[in-house]
C-alpha cells in the first residue's frame, strides 16, 4: 500500500463585489423578518383590533405549516440538476410571488371582521413564508459553496447579516418617521392605516430588489459551484433517511439547539420591543426611530468586529464570549428600572442611557449572529467526509426550520406576557397601570436572560475549530485526488 502526501486544497475567496451582492440578498430577510417580528403582532392586534392571542395563534400556525417546507426545499436544492445550477432557479422563482404576498400582508381586503382577518392572516403569512423559504434556503446554502475558507465565510456571512440589519432598519425608520405620522383624525402615528399600507408597498419593492441583486450578482459563479450528485433511484424513505443521517452531525445538533433558544429569545424580544419602547419607557415614535437609527451604527460596528473576532478567537469561542456580554447587557436596563435604578420616563437622561446601551448591545448581538451563521457553513465539509454528500441546503434549511418554530414560540410567549400584563387591544401609552408595566418588564427581562443562557450552553458543544476545518478540507482533497490511495 502506498501513501502520498495529502494535497493542499485550493480554496477560492469571493471578491468584494461578490460579497456585496451576496450580502445585499440579506436585505430581503431583514425587511421580511423586521416586519413580521416587530410589527405584525402590533399591526393586527392594536391597529386592526384582533386579540393578541388570536394573532399569535395565526402566526404560529403559519410557522408550523411553513417549517415543514424547509427540509424539503433544502434537500431539493441539494439534488436538483438544471442548466442554472442547484440554487439559482429557486431564488429567481421566488422573487415576484414573495413581493406580491408581502404587499398583501399589510393591505388586507377591506370590510373583514375579526374572524375574516384571522383567516386572511393565516393564509397570507403561510404564502409569504413558503415563498421566502424558496429564496432563503438555497440562497444561504450558497455561502458554503462560494468559498471553503474559514475566515472568508465569516466575512461573507458578516456582509449578509450587515445588509439584513441595514435593510430591516432602513424600512423601519421610514415607517416610523415618514409613514406613521399623526393626522387630524389619528392622534398617534401607530394607528395611521395609510402609513401601514404604503409601508407594505415599499417593503415589497425592497425585497424584490434585494433578491434580484443577490441572484444576478452571484449568477456568474454557477459553473464553479458544486454540482448535484449523480441521478439516483430515490424513494421517500431514502430521502428522509439521508436527511436524518445528515442532521445527526454532533456540531449541527449543538448549533441547532443553540439557534432554537437564541431565536426563541429573539422572537420574544422582537414581539415585545415596541411595547417596551412605547409603553414601558414611554418613548414616542420619533424617539423609537432614533433608537432604530442608532442600530445602523451597531450593524457597522459588527461588520468590522465579527471577522476580527473570528480570526483572533475562532468562531465558537468568539460567539460564546461575545454572546455572554451581549445577552447579559440586553435585559439590564429593564431590570434596573424594576429596581428603581433608572431615570424617570420622559427625561433626556433615560433616553440617552437606553440609546447607548442599545447601540453597543445590538452590535454584540449581531456579531454573535454572524459568527454562528458562518459556523453552519463549516459543518458541510465535516458531514461530507462522513456521508459522502454535499448537504448545504439541508443544514441551512435546518436552521431556517428551527428559526421559524422558535420564533413562533417566542411570539406565543410574548402574547402570554402581554396577557399577564393586561395590555389589551387598542390600549395606548398612558392608559396602562404601573403594575401592568412592571409585569411586562419582568416577563420581558427574565424570559430573555434565561433562554439566552440556554443558547450559550448549547453552543459550547459545537466542536469544529479552525484546525479541524483545515483538516477536513485536506482530507476531502486527498480523497478526491486521482491516484491517491489512503
Amino acid at each position: 500500500m502506498t501513501f502520498t502526501a495529502a494535497p493542499t486544497p485550493v480554496v477560492r475567496k469571493p471578491g468584494f463585489l461578490t460579497r456585496i451582492a451576496y450580502g445585499v440578498g440579506g436585505a430581503a430577510s431583514g425587511v421580511k423578518n423586521n416586519g413580521f417580528e416587530y410589527f405584525l403582532l402590533l399591526y393586527y392586534s392594536q391597529v386592526l383590533g384582533i386579540s393578541a392571542s388570536l394573532v399569535a395563534g395565526a402566526l404560529f400556525l403559519a410557522l408550523v405549516v411553513d417549517a415543514v417546507s424547509d427540509p424539503i426545499v433544502g434537500y431539493w436544492s441539494d439534488n436538483v440538476r438544471t442548466r442554472f445550477g442547484r440554487r439559482h432557479p429557486f431564488m429567481y422563482a421566488a422573487m415576484l410571488p414573495l413581493g406580491v404576498a408581502y404587499f398583501l400582508t399589510w393591505n388586507p381586503p377591506e370590510g373583514l371582521d375579526s374572524q375574516g382577518l384571522f383567516v386572511w392572516l393565516v393564509a397570507i403569512t403561510i404564502t409569504v413564508r413558503l415563498c421566502f423559504t424558496f429564496y432563503e434556503v438555497p440562497s444561504l446554502a450558497l455561502a458554503a459553496e462560494l468559498t471553503q475558507d474559514y475566515d472568508a465565510r465569516t466575512s461573507l456571512m458578516s456582509f449578509r447579516y450587515f445588509f439584513a440589519w441595514i435593510g430591516g432598519l432602513a424600512i423601519q425608520v421610514a415607517l416610523l418617521t415618514l409613514l406613521l405620522r399623526p393626522t387630524e383624525t389619528v392622534k398617534m402615528g401607530f394607528f395611521n392605516l395609510d402609513g401601514w399600507h404604503t409601508y407594505g408597498f415599499w417593503a415589497a419593492v425592497t425585497i424584490v430588489g434585494a433578491i434580484f441583486i443577490c441572484s444576478v450578482g452571484t449568477h456568474r459563479y454557477i459553473p464553479h459551484l458544486k454540482a448535484a450528485p449523480p441521478a439516483r433511484n430515490l424513494t421517500i424513505g431514502k430521502v428522509f433517511s439521508e436527511i436524518f443521517e445528515t442532521v445527526s452531525n454532533p456540531s449541527f445538533r449543538a448549533l441547532f439547539l443553540a439557534t432554537l433558544f437564541g431565536l426563541f429569545a429573539s422572537g420574544i424580544s422582537a414581539a415585545l420591543n415596541q411595547y417596551i419602547n412605547g409603553f414601558f419607557w414611554g418613548f414616542d415614535t420619533d424617539q423609537i426611530a432614533g433608537l432604530t437609527m442608532g442600530v445602523f451604527l451597531s450593524a457597522g460596528m459588527a461588520l468590522v468586529l465579527a471577522p476580527l473576532i473570528g480570526k483572533s478567537l475562532g468562531k465558537k469561542r468568539g460567539a460564546i464570549i461575545i454572546g455572554l456580554f451581549a445577552f447579559t447587557i440586553a435585559p439590564a436596563p429593564v431590570l434596573a428600572r424594576l429596581f428603581g435604578l433608572m431615570p424617570a420616563n420622559g427625561t433626556d437622561a433615560l433616553y440617552y442611557i437606553v440609546l447607548v446601551i442599545t447601540v453597543v448591545d445590538v452590535a454584540l448581538i449581531i456579531v454573535t449572529q454572524m459568527l454562528m451563521a458562518a459556523m453552519v457553513a463549516d459543518i458541510v465539509e465535516e458531514s461530507e467526509l462522513a456521508t459522502g454528500r454535499r448537504s448545504e441546503g439541508i443544514f441551512f434549511a435546518g436552521i431556517s426550520f428551527i428559526r421559524k418554530l422558535s420564533q413562533g414560540a417566542g411570539i406565543l410567549t410574548a402574547a402570554v406576557v402581554l396577557s399577564v400584563a393586561e395590555l389589551r387591544p387598542g390600549m395606548q401609552p398612558g392608559e396602562v397601570a404601573d403594575a401592568s408595566l412592571d409585569r411586562l418588564g419582568w416577563g420581558y427581562a427574565v424570559s430573555l436572560l434565561v433562554i439566552w443562557m440556554l443558547m450559550i450552553f448549547c453552543l459550547s458543544f459545537y466542536r469544529i475549530s479552525r484546525e479541524s476545518h483545515a483538516a477536513n478540507l485536506a482530507a476531502l482533497a486527498a480523497r478526491d485526488e486521482p491516484g491517491t490511495t489512503p
